[in-house]
């Protein structure tokens, strides 16, 4: 599904010295793989999530998702991709606080091209399999960080994308819903979901089908 080659992220300094944050990535991430990405921080394991998200752009080298060469797209043809193919969690959640549960998940939706009945049965789909029916009316506010991140996740997932990219999804969960939240992604991969997640947890880590270590900006 995806091939890195090459791939560095830098800033400038000043005085023409420059900062690597990430430095010859070489990676290759088939259909239906679960990788776990580690390191210390400052190692470079968000920057290379947000690269293969497509929303950081200052990289240099080759992207291929699929077919597409991601490295010769335009922003809005990058943006379109994203869109229709990827799904993110945060640590942090990112739930619009303004929206329902019910609205929330139907936002990633209206990027896409459904129909409005087709936007309802996908939310209903989402709210009865995530076991979240209850909460649809209720804001983020309302619930709790597990009941947040698990919304965070239906809404990543509702519209099948094929990549699933999560930063440290659980940090800011107890550990019962952490273990929670990453059984759900054991089973979201055994349905073909293919998952690459930045993790401090040597336990979360080992839910994936092999671990990529970074040390600055390298992959060791």
């Amino acid at each position: 599904m995806i091939r890195l080659h090459n791939i560095e992220r830098s800033y400038p300094l000043g005085r023409g010295q420059i900062f690597y944050v990430l430095r010859d990535i070489d990676l290759d991430i088939a259909t239906g793989d679960f990788v776990s990405v580690m390191g210390p921080s400052g190692a470079g394991k968000s920057t290379l999530l947000h690269i293969l998200g497509m929303h950081d752009h200052g990289w240099t080298g080759e992207y291929f998702f699929d077919e597409a060469a991601v490295h010769h797209l335009k922003s809005k043809e990058r943006a379109s991709l994203r869109n229709e193919q990827v799904g993110f969690v945060f640590q942090q959640y990112h739930l619009l606080d303004d929206l329902t549960v019910y609205e929330n998940l139907d936002i990633p939706l209206s990027y896409r091209h459904y129909s409005k009945s087709e936007r309802a049965a996908l939310v209903a789909d989402a709210l009865d399999r995530f076991q979240i029916v209850g909460k649809k009316d209720l804001y983020p506010r309302q619930l709790s960080g597990g009941q947040q991140q698990l919304v965070g996740v239906a809404r990543a997932i509702i519209a099948s994308p094929k990549l699933l990219l999560a930063d440290e999804p659980t940090g800011n969960l107890h550990s019962s819903q952490g273990e929670e939240i990453m059984e759900l992604f054991r089973k979201l991969n055994e349905e073909g979901v293919t998952i690459v997640q930045v993790t401090h947890s040597e336990k979360n880590a080992s839910y994936g089908k092999r671990i990529v270590q970074l040390r600055d900006g390298w992959i060791v």
